[in-house]
């Protein structure tokens, strides 16, 4: 006889899996703090594969989470934190409702706090674990710090997050890491290599908005409590590794003069380093094979890394100057990443440097059809050159950005063309100009190619003595006839019209509007148009042998007939 038999639902996949609200109950938290909770230390629900059976049979839409996530929730720290918070707001309100006013001061000195810290170490073993994770971060720090001081969230939360982005910004121009730059509608993409990892982030525009009422911002702050954590300890460890001094200069005092962040948001001024020796300096990485790289490989990363280094150098000895109108904090960015100067007015911002009069600017970036006073000796170029220059990696014509020019398509340089996609004509142009070749190269090429093929037919004709000598004579004739008055007698050939098939037009347009609807299909689609188009090139070969046998058997039949009749 064995043991007690278990009842139904109580064994195998059904016991892996618990509600919410049994978690919730379990943790003894509300619904806020329990979502809180899983947020901060990632734990998601669970879509059970056998839902009916978790579900102890019934079909309602619910919420699940693993056993073993919600136990690992329980002696987690924070959940401590979150009652004595309840305690707190609890105490607060008697106090005030009893007007005890001594006791509210009290209670606000002693206000329970936490910090994650624990978490992020929890959740990220090393470093590299938590820069692969920064994407998020850095998008949310900067939606954050865009927001207005409008009540629904802190105004701590949005100069936190404000200070943490332009320490970021500062390390990515020290660090001369960023690689792509892309003006989109949301905003404005870029893309770092950070100790090897490429982190993209999206930095929306500097407009006056209001906030949707359509989304949850109490969700949205925890995600940025975890985030600035997390973007802190980053900025700590990566301001090191290049010896800088962290905070930065000016951001020690943040909280009590908030010049000091606008001076450092400005983005102008060089970061303060650490006092190093010469030896640390000038010391250089040996290159070494990769373990199973052959020698082509290697020359490979190597000629990859002295584009990269010439890349870091692409705006150095330019001077540039900003209009107000252009987005001073993304150019000024962008522009000190690739080494180059920039300055702006005064009214506009603190921390420029020099002023619109200075002979040694090089370029002025201006967004406005005309301007009123322009000097002789620098360019005048609308904003995008910046970013397409920075996208090709080279400086390119500023022909195609003067004041009033229709610019030329912005590329995404997010985009990589496979071996037999389409490419548009303005990167095959940029292309060309990378190669080191000029856009009408090729044109002059194909023009000295046709002169030479005339030249070879001139050398061919200089054979026919005969047709040429009978021109001559005609030419003689009909100079002494004009010379005598006698009208030339011209020949004239009626020309053909072309007659144009609107049958044949249509079955063009339908074969071309084919081709490019086969061209935009995505990848599990293209596969299965290609099987099937494949299946029905095989039915029409198998048709067509069978076709040809049948009629070399009919011509046998009729074959063998002739002779028995004959």
């Amino acid at each position: 006889m064995g043991g007690l038999q278990k009842k139904k639902f109580e064994r195998g996949s059904a016991t892996n899996y618990i509600t919410r609200n049994k978690a919730r109950k379990k943790l003894q938290l509300s619904l806020p703090d329990f979502r809180r909770l899983c947020i901060l230390k990632g734990i998601y629900p669970h879509e059970p594969k056998h839902k009916k059976k978790v579900n102890k049979g019934s079909t309602a839409p619910r919420t699940f989470y693993l056993v073993k996530d919600i136990r690992f929730l329980l002696h987690e720290p924070i959940v401590g934190k979150f009652r004595d918070y309840k305690v707190f707001v609890r105490k607060l309100k008697k106090a005030y409702g009893k007007t005890e006013w001594s006791a509210v001061e009290r209670l606000r000195e002693n206000k329970p706090t936490y910090k994650l810290d624990h978490i992020i170490k929890e959740r990220y073993p090393s470093f590299i674990d938590a820069l692969r994770d920064i994407d998020d971060a850095l998008c949310m720090c900067f939606l954050f710090s865009t927001f207005a001081r409008t009540g629904k969230c802190h105004v701590q939360t949005i100069q936190l997050c404000r200070r943490l982005t332009v320490e970021w910004m500062n390390y990515v121009i020290a660090a001369r890491a960023l690689r792509k730059v892309f003006i989109s509608i949301k905003g404005i993409y870029y893309q770092a290599e950070v100790m090897g990892q490429p982190i993209t982030w999206l930095v929306p525009y500097q407009f006056s908005h209001d906030h949707p009422t359509d989304v949850d911002y109490r969700v949205m702050a925890t995600f940025t409590e975890l985030y600035t954590t997390l973007l802190g300890f980053i900025n700590f460890r990566l301001y090191h590794s290049l010896n800088l001094l962290y905070p930065p200069k000016g951001l020690l005092l943040f909280f009590f003069f908030f010049w000091a962040v606008q001076k450092l948001s400005a983005l102008s001024a060089s970061l303060a380093r650490v006092v190093s020796t010469a030896e640390e300096e000038e010391a250089e990485l040996d290159q070494f094979p990769v373990e199973g790289e052959d020698m082509e490989k290697m020359e490979a990363r190597e000629k990859e890394q002295k584009q990269q280094e010439a890349q870091k150098k692409l705006f150095e000895g330019l001077k540039f100057f900003l209009n107000r109108e252009v987005p001073r904090e993304s150019l000024a960015f962008v522009i000190r990443c690739f080494g180059g100067e920039v300055s702006w007015d005064k009214s506009v911002c603190i921390g420029s440097t020099y002023e619109v009069t200075d002979e040694t600017i090089t370029h002025q970036i201006v967004d406005r059809p005309n301007i009123d006073q322009q000097y002789i000796n620098r360019y005048y170029i609308q904003p995008q050159w910046v970013y397409d220059c920075v996208n090709a990696k080279i400086i390119l014509p500023v022909e195609d950005y003067f004041l009033g020019v229709t610019l030329p398509p912005h590329l995404s340089p997010f985009v990589e063309e496979k071996e037999g996609d389409y490419v548009p004509p303005e990167k095959m142009k940029i292309m060309a100009l990378q190669r080191g070749e000029k856009p009408g190269e090729e044109e002059e090429e194909e023009g000295e190619d046709e002169e030479e093929e005339e030249d070879d037919d001139n050398d061919d004709d200089e054979e026919d003595d005969e047709e040429e000598e009978a021109e001559e004579k005609n030419l003689k004739k009909m100079e002494e006839q004009r010379s005598q008055g006698k009208s030339l007698q011209v020949k004239v050939t009626p020309g053909k019209v072309k007659v144009e098939n609107p049958a044949r037009l249509e079955q063009e347009e339908k074969a071309e509007e084919k081709r490019l609807a086969i061209m935009m299909m995505k990848k599990k689609e293209k596969y299965l148009y290609d099987k099937i188009m494949f299946g029905k090139k095989r039915k029409t070969r198998e048709a067509n042998k069978l076709a040809a046998k049948r009629k070399a058997y009919d011509d046998a039949e009729k074959a063998k007939k002739k002779k028995a009749r004959k």
